[in-house]
């Protein structure tokens, strides 16, 4: 059997790959296992009591129901759900939008697919253009989609800040940061997935000045962020403008199995993603948007981000960090400062082997985690940091984390 150029890049592993089959290896485990690896949400019983009663309410409505699963939406998504979005949005942060600045995706890796090759790659020109990853380490899903020959993303090293009590924080180095012609687009997440880290209001600011001086699009991608689910920690405050491209999702807040990524652009944009969605999949997924549309128009979802989604994941962090303290008291270890999201980026510094080799030995344990190699772009590196962390899933039961977190320390004491 023979494949094109374009299967090719689909027969080989990834660090997307890994991730989605470990999610799937823990879980079809008969040992005993602790997940720390993935991206799943935890399951909050009061969220997930609150889901089921919207889904309740839908499936009596008959004729809701039907059109739920028995028509195509729009390709742009459902037209009641972006525009009460739209409405939400211009309330809550004074954005001027309507629901020809919204589009649904089915999840947000099909948005970064989309995206990403839309600003990177060849051009009309003969130019190859890249995207710019101002700080990495950045989100391993980002780096397989660029359908290009020729790599699509430049990452920046990240500033490293000491703080106290074992923690760190990465910035960004506006010095180097140098955007040019090479680049088509700027992508960030906030808060950033592997570390947690939220970049501050200040550096979302420069970050937005220099992406219009230089005419290139900034994404930000918040599908942990403001306003749902709201997995904020810290001080921060949402951007968006005609030059900025937000990305959110329902996944976090409970829902990854409905696959539902938004699109907040300019018109032109969201135009293009709507063609997309017609000519790949013919329109996304109703089921997402059909189940939080009542929830936004009556102001539920905002308090369950608010009063159950965020304060639980602080109680989920504020543990985790705290058995990290009893287990690893004697190890050379750094916390990068857990602001947002569910994970914790542990640093061992002067790990005597690499992050990788410790997933390996972590796995045969049944302990799943994820290294650090595969959240920065493809390419040499003498950067040792770049092999010396690994990302915790801190969603899991306790004694899952504590289990969890003690086996880790146990191995890399045994290397040091």
């Amino acid at each position: 059997m023979h494949f094109s150029n374009f299967a090719t890049r689909y027969q080989k592993s990834t660090g997307t790959v890994r991730l989605m089959e470990d999610l799937g290896a823990a879980t079809s485990a008969t040992g005993p296992i602790c997940q720390l690896g993935g991206g799943n949400p935890a399951h909050i019983p009061e969220v997930e009591a609150l889901l089921r009663e919207a889904m309740a309410d839908v499936t009596a409505d008959t004729h809701a129901f039907g059109k739920m699963i028995g028509e195509y939406d729009a390709p742009g998504g459902n037209a009641a759900f972006r525009e009460t979005l739209a409405d939400l949005l211009t309330e809550q942060f004074g954005w001027p939008l309507t629901q020809d600045n919204i589009a649904i995706t089915n999840g947000s890796q099909s948005s970064f697919g989309l995206l990403f090759n839309s600003f990177s790659g060849p051009f009309p020109d003969h130019s190859h253009k890249r995207i710019l990853l101002p700080l990495t380490p950045e989100y391993v899903g980002y780096f397989d989609v660029g359908l290009a020959e020729q790599p699509i993303f430049e990452g920046r090293r990240a500033e490293i800040d000491l703080l106290p009590n074992r923690q760190f924080k990465y910035r960004v180095n506006f010095e180097g940061l140098q955007l040019n012609e090479n680049h088509g687009a700027v992508c960030v997440s906030r808060p950033t997935n592997p570390t947690g880290n939220v970049i501050t209001d200040s550096e979302m600011r420069q970050l937005r000045s220099e992406c219009q001086i230089a005419d290139l699009p900034l994404i930000v991608d918040g599908a942990y962020g403001l306003p749902f689910p709201g997995m904020v920690f810290t001080s921060a405050t949402p951007f968006w403008d005609a030059n900025t491209i937000l990305l959110l999702s329902l996944s976090k807040l409970g829902l990854p199995g409905l696959r539902t990524g938004i699109v907040v652009a300019a018109p032109e944009i969201i135009q293009l993603i709507q063609n997309t969605n017609a000519i790949n999949t013919l329109a996304p997924s109703r089921v997402g948007p059909t189940l939080l549309t009542p929830l936004l128009q009556q102001g539920k979802l905002q308090s369950i981000c608010d009063e159950l989604i965020r304060p639980y994941y602080e109680r989920k962090r504020d543990h985790a960090l705290q058995v990290i303290d009893e287990v690893m008291a004697d190890l050379p270890v750094r916390v990068h400062k857990p602001e947002g999201a569910l994970f914790l980026w542990l640093w061992f510094e002067g790990l005597p082997i690499t992050s990788e080799t410790l997933y390996q030995e972590l796995m045969a344990l049944g302990v799943f985690v994820l290294p650090s190699r595969p959240f920065y772009p493809p390419g040499r590196t003498s950067w040792r940091h770049q092999d010396e962390c690994i990302r915790v899933n801190y969603a899991a039961s306790e004694d899952t984390v504590i289990a969890g977190l003690t086996q880790i320390a146990q191995v890399v004491r045994s290397h040091f």
